[in-house]
């Protein structure tokens, strides 16, 4: 049965009370939920609209359509539409009297951008409760589509962005990033010049976040103070936005028309929008009190979900590498992101990506199992690779006079840093601070185990390090706490690993919220929103109400004197070899370039 049709999806213990309510959307590339929770946090009812199984008259897959010809990935807006009436059905069938929701939050997947046209708002004030939201607001559009994050067509506009306030480091040094293929400003001048008819039409220009957001305010919707950091057109520092940055995007048609379009961004993520749209009042008797809320990207309403306090660190342990912290120091690189925390002035959202994660980690316990022989169904895959980690020594040194073993693994082409696929390996003696590649003194497969959980962590400490400071008197600098998420973060032997080289006074902890971390933090943010006092920050309101023995396990003891110090050293030999690694394939790629008389990249 589609998962919008069954007929119950609630969650936690029975909903026995009459107070108020509140809803977190969660607007992703695969499914669109809805999270309904009481004051003290508890989750009351879950509906979700997965797009491939329950979507109707879109051909999809994965949520999203592409054009390889062109590298583009984008999604149709109107199943976007015809998603959030079904799950709202969804909520009513199960039973949710909408009368008590007092506040609506959502979360969007980040970058992505909706082209709304000359009539939009006419059309979202005027909507009529006897019909769906797709067969109404569809025609509202200036364009059908909406770029994915997955999207990368826009090399060209990232190049020019990059160079328009002087390099990677000042477009970075600005608006909190060096320019991506997914952030909406390149996606924007690439769609004013691939489309400029279209263009010519757009009134106005959402995020996903703000697009979910106006619908249900019934006009367009501010951006969240934080979700626009992913454009690369918000200056970060002035709070506002960046004139050179627009004159770029906006190209022939003007800065002015272009800020027009993007509207005035509110600086208090918690603000009152307004109520809710008589659409959602008429078809499925929400109380016309209710109040809508700005959304927020997916990121930063996963840190939310938490509630991540300053100095704590999460380590998303997928598929791919995320790691992400709340900070009050603005300290940008090409390599990294910081965005605007959602709701508290005077934070920021500090994140690194990458590409390789647990497929990675996958490699190397595959060719330990190989060469073992003994990776039997009875036990878990991961047995011999959990004891080849535990059993070899931090840094693979037996002895501290001994060479420190540490390589870089990438099955996929990386972006942090900058490299192909491959694998790396080397000794580094801390003592001379001299580096060779090598596998001279190596035991592989089975030393590789503990490289490459080092080598990815080591990595985070690197860029994480201009912003943890000391917890106390005579403590190195780390973070207070190490939240892990994530297939990986219920492995132990991994976790051991991370507090290892990350430390973390209080310990390391699995964080388990389920799937649902993006409309849980949208949810929490409504709440703070409409149940806070003046002055009261989100982490002051929900910290206290946010039981914690639900959701976190510590798994861990963290820091641990002496070997934290030791991976202070082998930080020093891991900068070391990404530089050389880099200053080899430069030189290789100079080369290769040479030789076919080619000039660039041949991107």
């Amino acid at each position: 049965m589609p998962s919008s049709q069954r007929p119950s999806q609630a969650v936690g213990a029975a909903d026995t009370d009459a107070g108020p309510l509140y809803i977190g959307f969660d607007l992703s590339t695969q499914q669109l939920k809805a999270l309904v929770i009481t004051p003290t946090l508890k989750a009351v009812h879950l509906a979700k609209f997965d797009f491939d199984a329950d979507s109707r008259g879109f051909e999809i897959k994965n949520g999203v359509q592409t054009n390889e010809a062109e590298h583009e990935v984008f999604a149709p807006v109107a199943m976007w539409l015809q998603a959030l009436d079904k799950v709202l059905g969804d909520l009513k069938e199960q039973g949710l009297d909408f009368r008590r929701v007092r506040g609506v939050c959502g979360a969007g997947q980040q970058h992505g951008s909706v082209y709304w046209g000359q009539g939009a708002e006419g059309v979202l004030g005027g909507l009529d409760s006897g019909k769906e939201l797709e067969e109404q607001v569809t025609g509202a559009l200036s364009h059908p589509h909406s770029p994915n994050w997955q999207d990368a067509s826009t090399q060209r506009e990232c190049d020019e962005f990059d160079d328009a306030l002087g390099g990677k480091g000042a477009l970075a040094g600005v608006t909190g990033s060096k320019a991506h293929h997914r952030f909406t400003g390149p996606q924007i001048l690439r769609f004013q010049r691939k489309y400029p008819d279209a263009y010519k039409k757009t009134a106005r220009i959402s995020l996903v976040s703000s697009f979910l957001a106006s619908l249900f305010l019934g006009k367009i919707a501010p951006f969240d103070i934080s979700d626009v950091c992913g454009m690369n057109l918000w200056d970060m520092e002035k709070g506002g936005w960046n004139e050179r940055l627009l004159a770029l995007c906006a190209g022939p048609y003007g800065v002015p028309d272009l800020k027009s379009k993007l509207g005035d961004v509110p600086d208090d993520g918690g603000i009152h929008l307004g109520k809710i749209n008589h659409y959602f009042v008429e078809r499925y008797s929400f109380n016309p009190s209710c109040i809508v809320i700005p959304s927020t990207g997916d990121n930063p309403a996963t840190i939310l979900a938490l509630p991540l306090r300053p100095g704590d660190a999460m380590v998303s342990l997928g598929t791919s590498t995320t790691f992400l912290m709340s900070t009050p120091e603005y300290r940008p690189d090409p390599s990294t992101h910081f965005f605007n925390h959602p709701t508290t002035p005077g934070l920021y959202m500090f994140m690194l990506c990458y590409k390789n994660g647990g497929l990675a980690r996958e490699h190397v316990r595959n060719a330990i199992n190989n060469k073992l022989g003994k990776a039997s169904t009875t036990s878990s895959p991961w047995s011999n690779f959990d004891n080849a980690l535990l059993t070899t020594p931090p840094a693979g040194q037996k002895t501290d006079i001994d060479q420190m073993k540490m390589g870089l693994y990438f099955p996929r082409p990386e972006i942090v840093p900058n490299l192909r696929s491959g694998e790396w390996h080397y000794n580094y003696d801390p003592r001379k601070k001299t580096l060779k590649e090598t596998t001279d003194g190596w035991d592989r497969p089975i030393d590789d185990a503990r490289a490459i959980v080092e080598s990815q962590m080591l990595s985070l400490r690197l860029r994480s390090s201009g912003l943890v400071h000391s917890p106390a008197k005579g403590v190195p600098a780390q973070p207070r706490r190490v939240y892990l998420v994530g297939g990986g973060s219920r492995n132990k032997a991994i976790a051991k690993v991370a507090g290892e080289v990350l430390g973390g006074v209080e310990g390391v902890y699995k964080l388990d919220v389920g799937e649902n971390a993006c409309a849980l933090g949208a949810a929490y943010k409504a709440v703070w929103a409409l149940e806070r006092e003046d002055g009261q920050t989100f982490e002051e309101l929900i910290g206290g109400r946010w039981k914690e023995e639900e959701f976190v396990e510590k798994i861990d003891e963290g820091y641990r004197p002496g070997v934290f110090e030791r991976f202070g050293q082998a930080v020093e030999g891991f900068e070391m070899m990404e530089r050389q690694i880099l200053e080899k394939e430069e030189g290789r790629n100079g080369r290769k370039n040479g030789m076919n008389g080619a000039n660039g990249d041949g991107a």
